[in-house]
């Protein structure tokens, strides 16, 4: 039927001048028609990304706590899973993310990777260097930004010796849009190797798992863990904990903060959006099929019938 009508209308075009202008509206409220169901779909497929990733957080956080080591399994490296961790800090590996505000404020994320304890085997069990044990990357905190001195980096607070510290595994390190990667910039690239001479620390925009265990040589887990609680010293297994030391613990004053901003899970933004896509395309259609009604009505094979 639609295409009898379609072939008639086009018929009518050559035959007896039908207006140009009513076939453009035609193709144009097709075209409109399909570009907004296609966007209440992509809306609606967002929906379900969301719904997965906050079924994601909630399987993740409600397992126990998993002790990081090197022996650890990766089927136990659920991100959103709470772990705990024994190591020490790699404070030259250190890495600032810039551009991530807290509460309106800027600052930096401060990246530091904690080298796994392992099980002593010998006496000389904590005398290599510490590339040949497993680390992982945390994300220790955010580091307020001085506006007055913008390329001076704040100290930097770490806990030395042995510490324990507590947070949420994830995937990767949360990323922001970079506009600098169109532009064809450099300026936020993670440097080729880590530490950098002279000891700068570097500050980049985004920062990814595998190019950062290439510049630094260490032996990552495949997971980063966002520290939510400040460390605290540990004591070799079998003593008794010690506590950080002065000026370094959460209550002693540690600058960094850990308000760590979590995903937009709200799917049903996402299907009002679509439910509003769907309506635009069907207003489209509804329509294109009056001008193609008019168009028929105006045909004069169609009056003679």
């Amino acid at each position: 039927m639609l295409v009898s009508d379609g072939a008639e209308i086009i018929a009518d075009i050559k035959q007896h001048g039908t207006p140009l202008r009513s076939v453009l509206a035609l193709l144009l409220l097709g075209v409109v028609a399909a570009v907004c169901a296609s966007l209440g779909v992509w809306q609606l497929n967002r929906a379900a990304e969301r719904d997965a990733l906050h079924n994601a957080i909630e399987r993740g956080r409600l397992q126990a706590p998993v002790a990081l080591s090197a022996s650890t399994r990766p089927a136990d490296l659920v991100p959103w899973r709470t772990a705990v961790s024994q190591g020490r800090w790699s404070p030259r590996h250190t890495v600032l993310l810039e551009n991530r505000n807290l509460n309106g404020r800027p600052g930096y994320w401060v990246a530091t990777p904690l080298v796994l304890e392992t099980p002593p085997a010998g006496p000389a069990a904590d005398k290599g260097p510490v590339e040949e044990a497993p680390a992982v990357l945390v994300l220790r905190g955010w580091l307020a930004r001085d506006m007055q001195a913008i390329d001076t980096v704040p100290p930097i607070p770490h806990e030395e010796g042995l510490v324990e510290i507590q947070g949420e595994l994830h995937s990767h390190v949360p990323r922001i849009f970079e506009l600098w990667d169109w532009a064809g910039g450099k300026a936020t690239h993670l440097p080729a190797s880590l530490p950098q001479a002279g000891g700068a620390i570097p500050r980049v925009q985004n920062l990814d798992l595998a190019d950062y265990a290439q510049a630094t040589g260490l032996r990552l887990l495949p997971i980063v863990l966002a520290q939510t609680q400040g460390g605290t010293a540990a004591a070799p297994a079998g003593q008794p904990g010690g506590t950080a030391p002065s000026g370094h613990s959460a209550e002693g004053g540690d600058p960094l903060q850990r308000e760590w901003p979590g995903p937009s899970l709200d799917s049903d933004q996402n299907r009002g959006y679509a439910l509003q896509w769907f309506s635009f395309s069907a207003i489209a259609i509804l329509a294109a099929l009056f001008v193609a009604y008019r168009l028929l009505r105006r045909s004069p094979g169609r009056g003679r019938q």
